[in-house]
């Protein structure tokens, strides 16, 4: 039997591992109907946008990025314009981003990587993305999932903290958490469960009071309780309009 059926797997929870693979499925389920229209909350048309951008994303919101990314893309419209990019000025262009200083400079050396050793153009597999300067796995799968049509897992903060709370694995390393919860759905569906994981975290299963009494996830969830289970008190909690 495989390993992501085998009944007789102890899981974080208690549950056997087929247990947990239904109940996941079934999380996911629900999800999609919850989160229909999940995707990246980064603007961008093309690949080179998209790694720009999500580089840029390091410890700063996507509603940010998106501010600075249109002129940013117009001023630097290929990776050859990273790589001979005037520093100070590229660093007064992302500034507002955070760490500006060590963003510019994996946006200079990414322009050159790509330049000297794919043609300008961004490689389409893990293997040379996790390469370049700036770019780790997580950053990887963002690209590959959303630009490449590759189907990868995310692990980013929302994403960790409520595979955790849904009790579909324990592990806090994100590559290991990658191949845990990858491991109980089809890899058809790695991308939209991770859009739609992190919609739910933004959006309902906050991180210091979860929405536990308006989520629809509540009979499926093992942390129920861990924010307000009255439904008027948790509805004020959600923020489903579009993440700001």
């Amino acid at each position: 039997m495989p390993r992501d059926t085998d009944p007789d797997t102890v899981t974080p929870t208690g549950e056997s591992r087929l247990a947990l693979v239904r109940r996941a499925r079934k999380m996911y389920r629900e999800l999609s109907e919850l989160h229909p229209d999940a995707h990246a909350e980064l603007d961008f048309t093309t690949p080179l946008e998209l790694l720009v951008a999500t580089i840029l994303s390091a410890q700063c919101t996507d509603k940010r990025v998106n501010q600075v990314t249109p002129a940013l893309f117009a001023r630097y419209p290929d990776a050859e314009a990273y790589a001979s990019a005037r520093r100070e000025e590229l660093e007064e262009m992302i500034r507002s981003t955070g760490f500006f200083r060590a963003k510019a400079n994996n946006l200079i050396g990414l322009g050159q990587e790509l330049c000297e050793r794919h043609g300008g153009e961004v490689p389409g597999n893990l293997a040379d993305l996790v390469k370049l300067p700036g770019v780790g796995r997580k950053t990887a799968n963002v690209l590959l999932g959303n630009a490449f049509d590759v189907p990868g897992i995310t692990v980013d903060t929302h994403f960790g903290r409520l595979v955790r709370r849904f009790g579909w694995t324990d592990e806090t390393d994100p590559v290991k958490v990658e191949h845990a919860v990858g491991a109980l759905f089809p890899k058809r569906d790695w991308t939209m469960l991770s859009h739609r994981v992190v919609w739910h975290g933004r959006r309902v299963c906050h991180a210091r009071k979860p929405a536990c009494g308006a989520c629809v996830l509540a009979p499926l969830c093992p942390a129920f309780g861990e924010g307000p289970t009255d439904e008027a008190t948790a509805t004020k909690l959600l923020k489903m309009r579009s993440f700001a």
